[in-house]
Parts: C-alpha cells; structure tokens; sequence
C-alpha cells in the first residue's frame, strides 16, 4: 500500500511578491515606522512553529505590514486579528488575504491603529505573534500585556539586543527595566536569531525571537504601578547600590535601607541582581509601613 504524498504547504509571500504588492499601493518601507519586510517564506514558517500555535488560537499580529507573517498565520490558527497603524497598508491587506487565502478570509479580522492605544479587540487572542519595529518593540510587548490579559504566550521578533533584554534573567549585563516588567507578566525565553537578508529592506542589525508564557505576577499587596516606580528608580541609576539608588524613591537613604531589609534584599546589592519577585516585596515593605 503506498504512503499518500503529503500536501505541498501553501505559497507564502516572496521577495517579488513583497515588491510586486508594494508597488502597486505606492509605498516604500520607513524607518520612521521601522518597517523591514520579511520576504522569505521558510523564516515565515520557522516563526509560526516557534510560535506553538493551536489550530484552535487566535492569534494577534502587530504591523502586519504587507502580509507575510499574516498569511503563515491564518494556516495554523483558527483566527487573527491583525493591527496596523499605516492607513495604506491595513487598506490592502484584506485584499492580499482574500487573494492568496480565500477560504480564511472569514477568520481574519483588521483593526487599523496603534497598537500602543489598543485596550480591546474585536475577538479575544490567545497568543501574540508579530515582527515589531525596532523602536517601539519593549513598549507594545508591556503594554498588550498589561490591557489584553486573554494573551497566554507568543513570540515576538525583535532586534537581537532587544530580545537579550527582555529575556535576560538577574546578574546578566543585560537586565534591566524591560527584563523587570516583562518578569511581572510572563516567562520570556530567546528562541532563535534571524538573518538580515530575510528582509527588505535588509536590517544593519541581526533579529532576535523571544517566546513567552504568561504567568501570574508575584503576590503582593503592592500594586503593578508601585512595583514599577522601584523598578525605574532601581535602574536610574543601576551602578549604584540599592540603598543609594532608591533614596529618592524612599524618601532618604535610611527609609531606603529599611524598606530593604523588611524586604530581605541586601541594601548593599545592586538592582541588576534581584529579580521581579523581590522588586515587589520592595515595593511592598514601604505600604505597609507607611
């Protein structure tokens, strides 16, 4: 009995597509949106299996752009919801949706805005997967986060040294604010590097992917915005000790260095060794005494 042939994967965008479709709408990729094209079909693969999507997800993607990742997406998820701030693109994209995936058409839905203002979605997703600008990459991850709690785990494609940062555990020379905050919500993980040449324009700078699993935050009495304001004092100043560098945050040196010890934390150690559970009882120590 003979095997049967497996399905060919269905086409994703090329470079001559990318271009092609760029060119009929009349545009040319910005650095002032941080728009860099990926135009090759087996990266776009490697970020939907990274990504662990369920055929049962669905599954939000910031900047879309011209559709590559979109089209990779809609094969492995029951849904997505697609946010992108450029008027032009958002306006072409359900038309390359229904040219290149007619029978998904019904499962994809366009939001055009900034996703920095998004609050609410149409549909409720269930996983994150996007190439983000460089420049507003930490910002958009912290705050989907924060206003869309239906999100359990992603992965986001980032500039490398940005996916060191988000997922630098304490003690690396890269810890630091997006390391903290990101703890507060997930498990942030580097899951692969991507070339320069996947993208048009080509990056001067290497991509980095970095996965996530949600989580719980610590359990504290203190309030995300409290734990933040430690955090951001915290690294302000990241050389110095911690009982110097909250002395602003504290009200004096010698609150700062109580609050610490109420905490457990080494009033002597610095910001880059501690991690986001220890930020909270920070954070904690000066509510309850206060």
């Amino acid at each position: 009995m003979t095997e049967p042939i497996p399905a060919a994967p269905a086409p994703l965008l090329g470079a001559s597509d990318i271009r092609r479709l760029a060119e009929e709408i009349g545009i040319r990729p910005t650095k002032t949106l941080g728009q860099n094209f990926v135009i090759d079909g087996n990266t776009i693969r490697r970020i939907v299996a990274a990504a662990g999507i369920g055929p049962e997800e669905t599954v939000l993607e910031v900047g879309p752009g011209l559709g590559s990742l979109t089209l990779g997406l809609l094969d492995a998820a029951a849904a997505v919801v697609a946010v992108e701030i450029d008027p032009v693109l958002a306006a072409k994209l359900p038309e390359t949706v229904r040219e290149w995936r007619p029978s998904a058409e019904g499962a994809f839905h366009l939001v055009q805005g900034d996703a920095m203002k998004v609050t609410e979605l149409p549909v409720q997703p269930t996983a994150l997967v996007a190439n983000l600008p460089y420049n507003v990459a930490v910002p958009v991850v912290l705050h989907l986060l924060e206003y869309l709690p239906s999100l359990q785990h992603g992965l986001v494609m980032v500039q490398d040294e940005v996916a060191d940062r988000l997922a630098a555990g304490p003690g690396s020379k890269t810890y630091g604010v997006p390391s903290v905050k990101a703890a507060w919500y997930s498990q942030m993980r580097k899951a692969g590097v991507i070339g320069m040449n996947v993208f048009w324009p080509a990056p001067k700078i290497h991509s980095g992917l970095v996965a996530f699993t949600r989580r719980e935050p610590p359990a504290t009495s203190a309030t995300r915005e409290q734990v933040f304001a430690v955090v951001d004092a915290a690294f302000a100043q990241r050389r110095k000790t911690l009982r110097a560098a909250l002395a602003g945050w504290a009200g004096g040196g010698p609150q700062a260095e109580r609050f610490l010890v109420a905490a457990g934390v080494d009033p002597t150690a610095r910001g880059e060794v501690i991690d986001i559970a220890a930020f909270a009882r920070i954070a904690e120590a000066k509510e309850v005494t206060q």
